[in-house]
């Protein structure tokens, strides 16, 4: 299949972009359907922002299966249960 140049709009800032005949190339090799909806520099802001919302911050809670204190990489919100990383284990065995 032949590829030419795109130019799509980035939906954070509006800037115009270029998807290139590699990149789309590329996204075929890979299997994806959608074309990039962001520019190269928002793409990095939101991929920093996300590994910045997971970066290790921990919150007390107590495991809903055995009752012992445990952290969490989230902050429960007490609609769900939260366990302890042995029970989470024994729980979930495909991991």
């Amino acid at each position: 299949m032949s590829y030419q140049t795109k130019i799509l709009t980035c939906r954070d800032c509006g800037a115009s972009f270029e998807f290139s005949a590699e990149d789309q190339e590329f996204h075929a090799l890979k299997g994806y359907t959608n074309e990039p909806s962001r520019c190269r520099a928002c793409r990095a802001a939101k991929k920093s922002e996300t590994r910045r919302s997971f970066s290790g911050e921990q919150h007390e809670a107590t495991c809903a299966a055995c009752g012992k204190e445990t952290t969490v990489p989230f902050k429960p919100r007490g609609d769900k249960p939260v366990y302890c990383s042995d029970c989470f284990t024994r729980n979930n065995p495909r991991r």
